[in-house]
């Protein structure tokens, strides 16, 4: 009758010890597990900041490309309507209208300096 609960005791005691083996281990390496778990989550947060840029970079080439277009749309309206004919077409109702003489050009007859 002594073996069993001797057997019992050496059995809990072995038990007991594995038990307390892993805990001791468990709680030396939590500053690791730690360290673990903060790396993971700047691993995480790290992509979510990338594909932020991403997205922002995206959005700001398109924003570039649609005021390049507008750019380029009003360039070509302005070179259009500053051509000569043109002018001459806009200014019409005002009563303006282009010259088909030259300049006549004035002279000062009371200046000494002409040759």
């Amino acid at each position: 009758m002594e073996k069993a609960p001797k057997a019992y005791k050496e059995r809990e005691n072995k038990f007991g010890f594995k038990r307390l083996l892993k805990y001791n281990w468990f709680v030396k390496n939590v500053p690791f597990f730690l360290f673990l778990a903060l790396l993971a989550v700047i691993y995480i947060n790290n992509g979510h900041y990338a594909d932020r840029v991403v997205r922002n970079i995206g959005k700001t080439s398109q924003e570039l490309k649609e005021l390049q277009y507008e750019y380029k749309t009003i360039k070509s309206e302005v070179m259009f309507r500053s051509k000569q004919s043109e002018l001459a077409k806009a200014m019409e109702p005002f009563g303006l209208k282009e010259l088909t003489t030259p300049p006549v050009v004035l002279n000062d007859s009371t200046r000494i300096d002409q040759k």
